[in-house]
């Protein structure tokens, strides 16, 4: 499932493809096509993410809600001559409707979407917890709930309702970086500690919206900087532990483990993020 910085990616492209210009709105598919038989003609207000979630904004307080899930793909095209025709199952097709830079966009295998009020969307974004990608970010309310929890970090990191946006990537890598087991029951963490992880967070997630990857190792373990191959993976990037089960540590040589914590897999290195003990129980 694609990681918040991906959607806000997405949001950026639509907002500079379509923003302020009226567009062609279809669905090739069928599945949307009676929403989208209200929206064809509309100008587009702007796009904005929250989460794994996509808000595609419409004149009349119209809302296009998207959640791509896990095989979901939306894919954005400027700078053609002429927009062709679908191929595939396209859910929904926007295109440019005036004589402007023709550019168009298609929506395949989402689980959602949606034709909502913007009221509507105000309230999705509120059930979400604080998205380190957004300006309106309130990490306070994430340690609210984080700091009176039993649940391992590693299942709080997941979970959208205390921290949205966040994948299994992120999840493994911000772990690894600051030397913390998957399983350290989140009641534990000292709000330095937490504050640290959310500025990583904030800082790795920006650098995805940039680059198009994720790329969470520091300088001095880059390829480069050890002399070692690249990472071959179609996630792309550079990694400390996500899917290197098996593999070295890149810090310390250990092998990287890996089991299972709802359904996801965990990754970590059992040196460099040994499990947490509590002084009161010594």
């Amino acid at each position: 499932m694609p990681e918040g910085h991906t959607l806000h990616r997405l949001a950026h492209e639509v907002g500079a493809a379509f923003g302020g210009r009226r567009v062609s709105v279809t669905s090739p598919q069928g599945r949307f096509a009676d929403s989208a038989a209200l929206l064809d003609g509309s100008v587009v207000v702007g796009a904005e993410a929250a989460g794994k979630h996509l808000f595609v904004e419409l004149s009349g307080e119209r809302v296009v809600h998207i959640h791509l899930g896990l095989i979901g793909q939306l894919d954005v095209h400027t700078g053609v001559t002429e927009v062709p025709l679908p191929v595939g199952q396209v859910r929904m097709r926007l295109a440019t409707w005036d004589s402007g830079p023709a550019a168009y966009a298609d929506l395949r295998g989402a689980i959602v979407c949606d034709l909502v009020t913007t009221a509507r969307r105000d309230e999705v974004v509120a059930r979400l917890g604080p998205d380190p990608l957004r300006d309106d970010a309130d990490p306070a309310r994430a340690w609210a709930r984080i700091s009176r929890s039993h649940r391992p970090i590693g299942d709080l990191l997941m979970d959208q309702e205390v921290i949205a946006g966040v994948g299994n990537v992120y999840r493994a890598e911000v772990l690894f970086r600051h030397r913390m087991h998957p399983l350290r029951p989140g009641r534990t963490l000292r709000v330095g500690q937490w504050r640290a992880i959310w500025e990583d967070l904030v800082a790795l997630m920006n650098e995805g919206v940039k680059t198009g990857t994720i790329d969470t190792v520091r300088p001095e373990h880059t390829p480069e900087a050890m002399g070692r191959p690249a990472r071959e993976d179609d996630h792309g990037g550079e990694v400390y532990v996500y899917r290197r089960a098996g593999q070295a540590c890149l810090v310390c040589g250990t092998r990287v483990r890996t089991e299972q914590l709802n359904g996801r897999n965990l990754f970590w290195c059992a040196h460099c993020q040994p499990r947490f003990r509590s002084r009161a129980v010594q």
